[in-house]
């Protein structure tokens, strides 16, 4: 299968960003309607569109608003946010949800978008696509100038309506995971209250 090549800058891409190893589970369908080439363009795209930002010479704040109009183009954010809220979104409230689902939209664009910031010359290598139940993976080889090549993959599904990613997983660091740990975390510090929670990821 021939490879699709995406250039992108990069230092230090799975530092300090996710944790884990869980991925999220999918209600059972009877087929994909996404494609693999459909996957993989999706991927090529968002890479496409997360370089032109990182050397376009804005000033942090302008990147960072940049970063979170990709993550929302591309990512599947209510499912991701779900995931990460774990059990407490069945008790929010359907206004506290939306405000939630924002409010974290914003701090994982600029939590991603800062480490972006850092990258140095490099290049990730678009190199597969498989079926996983309802969704599909799209497998990536991210090579680095100076330090050895490291798995990136990323988890594609058009169940929302879109071809959309739910989840990446670097070097088997799991996204979804991490994420869900970290505001579980930070519910418990606040005793479970969803709107300190929301106020303070505005601020994050």
């Amino acid at each position: 299968m021939a490879t699709d090549r995406y250039i992108i800058t990069r230092r230090g891409f799975g530092i300090g960003l996710v944790g884990g190893a869980a991925s999220l589970a999918l209600p059972a369908t009877p087929a994909l309607a996404l494609t693999v080439s459909e996957a993989k363009d999706l991927i090529g795209r968002a890479v496409a569109d997360v370089n032109k930002t990182i050397n376009s010479g804005k000033s942090e704040s302008a990147m960072l608003a940049d970063f979170e109009r990709i993550f929302s183009r591309y990512g599947d954010v209510p499912t991701i946010a779900r995931s990460a809220l774990g059990v407490a979104a069945r008790s929010a409230s359907s206004a506290q949800l939306s405000a939630f689902t924002k409010a974290f939209q914003g701090y994982l664009a600029r939590k991603y978008g800062r480490r972006f910031r850092e990258f140095i010359g490099g290049q990730i290598e678009v190199t597969d696509a498989r079926p996983i139940k309802t969704y599909y993976e799209v497998i990536s080889v991210a090579r680095l100038r100076g330090k050895a090549p490291f798995d990136l993959r990323w988890h594609v599904s058009d169940k929302s309506g879109r071809d959309l990613f739910f989840n990446i997983v670097i070097e088997g660091v799991n996204m979804l995971s991490s994420e869900r740990t970290e505001i579980g975390a930070m519910l418990d510090k606040r005793r479970g209250d969803l709107d300190a929670l929301i106020a303070d990821l505005k601020k994050a």
